[in-house]
């Protein structure tokens, strides 16, 4: 079955002044000329992402675009024209974005969080009504499993996300760390699944393996630092949030860990790895 929006696997028929005819259920699929891979020929079989071009015709490139249909992800405004808006993805053609499917006006250069659709037209296109692509929990989720969050909006409650591409979810503002924008993705586990589906999501685990999981953070922190972490138990909780994602309280019981067992020393200039820690 021919994935249009998505990648494809597909053997190249014949090669002409164009570029490779490849084959596939719909018919052959040109694969523009500059595009061929070197050394291609009858027979080769490429992965190609397929899209309605234009002109209304099928076609192949080995360009990877930023998203397949199916997926959320942030692009960039090209331009405003008559049916929509144009978003850069990645490929020669524009994603279009139309005004129907647009919740506030954009302007050129500016950042919008988009799901990849296939349209009744065959064309793959961009919605930015995230939420009638999201769905309840279902039998897949469990309360206390490491899910994929992405921050597509913000209430008097807390951040919305979408847990693994899927469902709706919602991160309390007392779990918010640091200042997360739409568009940015981060893990985090389920905390509870409601009656009607609505799902409860939390960036932390809890008790023995919580305490674990902050251990490991500041020593990955440190590491990547060369060793030196510009902070202490006298840094705001703003600087911690920034740096590593968790409350004041969690980094003071992880540093407290850490220097009991010989791993760091908590110095003027912040908390130093210790030397073959």
């Amino acid at each position: 079955m021919l994935l249009i929006g998505n990648y494809n696997s597909l053997k190249i028929a014949r090669i002409t002044a164009s570029g490779a005819l490849l084959s596939s259920e719909a018919g052959e699929i040109l694969l523009p000329g500059r595009l061929v891979p070197k050394g291609a020929e009858p027979g080769s079989l490429l992965k190609v992402f397929i899209y309605v071009d234009s002109e209304d015709r099928l076609t192949a490139t080995t360009r990877k675009p930023r998203a397949v249909v199916g997926e959320f992800v942030l692009l960039k405004v090209k331009d405003n024209v008559t049916v929509g808006t144009f978003l850069d993805w990645g490929l020669e053609k524009d994603l279009l974005l139309p005004f129907g499917e647009q919740t506030d006006p954009l302007r050129r250069g500016q950042d919008v969080l988009v799901r990849v659709y296939l349209h009744s037209s065959d064309r793959v296109a961009a919605s930015a009504r995230l939420e009638k692509f999201l769905k309840p929990a279902d039998e897949t989720l469990a309360e206390g499993d490491q899910v994929e969050l992405l921050v597509y909006a913000f209430s008097d409650l807390g951040a919305k996300v979408i847990v693994n591409n899927s469902f709706s979810g919602l991160l309390f503002r007392n779990e918010l760390y640091g200042n997360p924008t739409c568009g940015e993705r981060m893990r985090g586990y389920v905390k509870k699944i409601r009656e009607d589906g609505k799902i409860d999501v939390t960036l932390r685990t809890g008790g023995a393996m919580e305490a674990a999981n902050d251990r490991e953070v500041i020593m990955d922190a440190l590491k990547a630092r060369n060793g030196l972490l510009p902070l202490s138990d006298k840094s705001t909780p703003e600087a911690i949030a920034a740096l590593l994602r968790m409350s004041k309280k969690s980094f003071k019981k992880g540093i407290g860990g850490l220097y009991k067992e010989g791993l760091i020393d908590i110095t003027p200039d912040g908390v130093r790895l210790r030397a073959g820690a």
